[in-house]
């Protein structure tokens, strides 16, 4: 199936205003990010377009579209998860979406890390137990701490990050250490 060209045409000139931006969530569009998450929600006005399985008659893609979005390399059978997903990223970098107006700001990607390890109550669980240095109550040593979880987490798992990551001084350092062999528990102190 391919979608007709009239009603989505139709649809979309219903919509768009001078300050409208049309999107297209197709396989073949740039990949989807934290940064595109980040232009995009910048912008007063978005369209998103979603094809169903063979996806939309050309004509729309060329004379309708103004860009095409990718969330993976993988096919779905229809767009509408992937204008969820769209949907979600930006609505989280919006003022006042979070409550926390920093927040975005240390989600994961956003300075090109993953983001540390998440604790909640009680303080053991089946003999598992939170970190210590999270009940210390200093501060200092608490953002430390998420730094350098952050950053190991982020080389453990998608050392591919680390490539575009925005890292301190004191991060390529640690970095450097974890490359050597050295665990975080060992750099903590």
């Amino acid at each position: 199936m391919v979608l007709k060209p009239e009603p989505l045409t139709a649809a979309v000139e219903a919509l768009r205003g001078a300050d409208a931006r049309v999107i297209l969530l197709d396989p073949a569009g740039r990949r989807f990010s934290q940064d595109v998450a980040r232009q995009l929600a910048r912008r007063p006005h978005l369209i998103l377009v979603c094809g169903r399985y063979e996806g939309v008659d050309e004509r729309v893609r060329e004379h309708v579209v103004d860009e095409e979005l990718s969330i993976g390399d993988y096919v779905l059978s229809g767009g509408e998860a992937a204008a969820l997903v769209v949907t979600e990223a930006l609505t989280r970098l919006l003022p006042g979406v979070l409550g926390d107006a920093g927040a975005a700001e240390r989600d994961s990607f956003a300075r090109g890390l993953l983001e540390h390890p998440h604790y909640t109550r009680p303080e053991v669980f089946r003999g598992w137990q939170v970190p210590p240095v999270l009940l210390s109550g200093d501060h200092a040593a608490i953002i430390r701490w998420r730094r350098l979880m952050s950053l190991w987490r982020t080389w453990q798992r998608r050392p591919d990050l680390l490539e575009t990551g925005d890292l301190s001084p004191q991060e390529q350092k640690w970095l450097d250490r974890f490359k050597q062999g050295v665990e975080p528990s060992e750099l903590e102190r």
